[in-house]
């Protein structure tokens, strides 16, 4: 669901949560940077809001244990609301017990930068943020938190006349009067512009009931072109349902989109869910390797018939010989390859060896290929039904081995192993992550990637290996997919060029050839990105360590 937050969403959606979680006790809360993910763990609810650009919205669910790695925070709601004319909810949280200070909790919902913080005290210090940015406006720990600067925009307190209405609008050509609207009044947006200005009048009318804080809301799920999108009031511009509340209204949109991913696999602990998604592509990858191998194996008897054929033709090979061609039992010429330090009897036995090994690798291959199918088959039923909403926790720490739990709780840990990326945050808030090294490229390409990002690396030079988090089919934005083409550009050896031709990819459609050094990969359907590298980009997407 590709929502577009406004003033009046916002607002009226702060009001209703603010009566329903006034006074509740919040056990903890996870801030999934990655998913773009921010999950409050409430005694009575669990509230998760998806704070990802493309994939937005706000789902309250039963509730549910924190794992163990999320932040403890035993605090109370006092109230929740929302700046006027702002796209910014706050919740006020004071502590349960001595010892802390008062905390607010921030969701910014600004075009596509959304973002949460938890800023303590009067000084507004910032001691976790979901996604850390820099910039004029710094989002990073230990910063003091600076809202964004106030709306200029006229009628913020609901005072604006029908004459101040028209004098705004009416010297404006039509074509020009919904950005006039926009920039210029309160409480308006894209979104509800086409019905305000649809007659002035009336408009003025319904801009009164949206900029008013007492107007009863009438949720709706408006049926926008962009699709369905949850509402306080009905729009005369759309066509519209009625549901009882906002709440549902937001379930009702993410419903009718028909997201890929149910609210309750969300609340999985993420170290699980990204340690299954790593054993499923490693379990993938032996089958395909083992079926590889099945096709390379030799047939045992054709082997020994190489060596009854030199035994009988002992005396025709000559000494130290690396090859030699024989006639075979049916009169066909048949060349062989021999080690030349060894007798022709000694290499005989070698083909007598290597029958024997094949045949044992043909014996056992049924098997492990077998097994490892099933195994595929079992983790790739888990994970179905991880994104449906249906797997537990307790399913997934079951199915998954004890080497891969270690891993990801000490990926996890604040004093786990140094990654193998530096990361990034592109523009439209996507995780770009750049590979430090050739061992460090395939770490990061087979084991801190999922099958669905993008794969991408400069084409026919040594450089990085690039990692666009982006866990979808379909393709990525064009503005974030070039600036990890620029970083992989710049990360190069083709850093000086004025232009460098960037392959990009789906992440599962990189493979690592048998016995490859590091770093050597085969990349399929790669597309090819031409773009200029900018070190000035560098800096202003990196992230912060």
């Amino acid at each position: 669901m590709n929502l577009r937050w406004d003033a009046p969403l916002v607002r009226h959606l702060a009001r209703e949560l603010d009566e329903l979680l006034s006074g509740s006790r919040l056990r903890a809360l996870r801030l999934d940077g990655d998913a773009r993910d921010l999950v409050l763990f409430f005694r009575e609810h669990t509230l998760l809001w998806r704070l990802h650009p493309t994939r937005g919205g706000l789902r309250l669910l039963e509730p549910a244990d924190p794992g163990p790695h999320d932040l403890r925070l035993p605090m109370r709601v006092r109230r929740i609301r929302a700046p006027l004319d702002e796209r910014i909810l706050i919740m006020e949280l004071l502590p349960t017990r001595g010892g802390r200070k008062a905390m607010d909790l921030v969701v910014e919902l600004l075009g596509n930068q959304w973002n949460a913080v938890v800023a303590e005290g009067p000084e507004a210090r910032i001691r976790h943020v979901l996604v850390s940015r820099e910039g004029d406006r710094p989002l990073t720990v230990g910063a003091g938190y600076q809202p964004p600067a106030p709306s200029p925009r006229e009628g913020a307190d609901g005072t604006l006349s029908l004459e101040r209405w028209r004098a705004l609008l009416e010297p404006a050509p039509p074509p020009d009067r919904k950005r006039e609207l926009v920039s210029s009044v309160a409480w308006t947006s894209p979104l509800n512009a086409p019905a305000l200005l649809d007659d002035l009048e009336e408009g003025h009318a319904l801009w009164m009931r949206l900029a008013d804080p007492d107007t009863p809301t009438r949720p709706v799920v408006l049926e926008t072109p962009r699709g369905p999108h949850p509402y306080p009031l009905p729009l005369p511009a759309y066509p519209s349902r009625p549901v009882d509340t906002l709440r549902d209204a937001l379930d009702a949109a993410a419903e009718d989109a028909e997201e890929e991913d149910r609210a309750q696999a969300l609340l999985l602990p993420p170290e699980l869910v990204d340690a299954l998604d790593r054993t499923l592509d490693t379990v993938r990858r032996r089958v395909t390797g083992l079926v590889a191998e099945s096709d390379r194996l030799e047939d045992p008897a054709e082997l020994r018939a190489l060596g009854d054929l030199l035994l009988a033709r002992y005396h025709q090979i000559p000494s130290s010989a690396d090859r030699v061609t024989l006639e075979d039992f049916q009169g066909e010429e048949v060349e062989l390859e021999l080690d030349p330090g060894l007798a022709p009897n000694e290499n005989a036995d070698r083909y007598y060896e290597k029958a024997a090994k094949a045949e044992r690798a043909r014996e056992r291959m049924p098997g492990l290929l077998a097994e490892a199918r099933a195994r595929r088959a079992e983790l790739e039923r888990l994970d179905a039904r991880v994104r449906t909403g249906e797997a537990t926790r307790e399913e997934l720490e079951a199915a998954l081995p004890a080497e891969a739990l270690r891993r990801e709780e000490s990926r996890s840990s604040d004093e786990g192993p140094t990654l193998p990326y530096t990361t990034f945050r592109s523009s439209g808030g996507l995780e770009i992550r750049v590979g430090k090294g050739a061992r460090q490229n395939d770490d990061l390409t087979f084991h801190h990637s999922n099958p669905e990002d993008v794969w991408l690396h400069a084409r026919q030079v040594p450089g990085a290996h690039v990692i666009l988090r982006w866990g979808r089919q379909e393709t990525p934005p064009a503005r974030d997919l070039a600036e990890a083409a620029v970083l992989a550009a710049v990360h190069s050896k083709a850093r000086t060029s004025g232009s460098v031709p960037v392959a990009w990819t789906f992440r599962k459609y990189v493979r690592s050839p048998r016995k490859a050094p590091p770093g050597m990969v085969v990349p399929e359907r790669t597309r090819t990105l031409f773009v200029e590298p900018d070190e000035d980009l560098v800096g202003k997407l990196r992230v912060a360590e």
